[in-house]
């Protein structure tokens, strides 16, 4: 069983779910694509982005869990 994305979540244990990425890239999570985040991804958590960038924590999240529950009953 996968453990639940929450706020405390890094970015670096998101993204080791593949099918998460269209979702963050809809919600415009910009540190998809910025290169500091890259050598950050192990300590950022996703409710500080989600804060620093003014995006819904919860309703992000909620699909990020969604896509992962999905996945696993394929």
């Amino acid at each position: 069983m996968t453990r639940k994305i929450t706020e405390e979540t890094t970015l670096g244990e998101v993204l080791q779910h593949p099918e998460c990425i269209p979702i963050l890239v809809k919600h415009r999570l910009p540190c998809i694509s910025c290169p500091m985040a890259q050598a950050e991804m192990g300590f950022l958590k996703l409710g500080d982005i989600a804060r620093a960038y003014g995006i819904d924590a919860e309703s992000l999240i909620k699909e990020l869990n969604e896509a992962i529950e999905e996945k696993g009953e394929k």
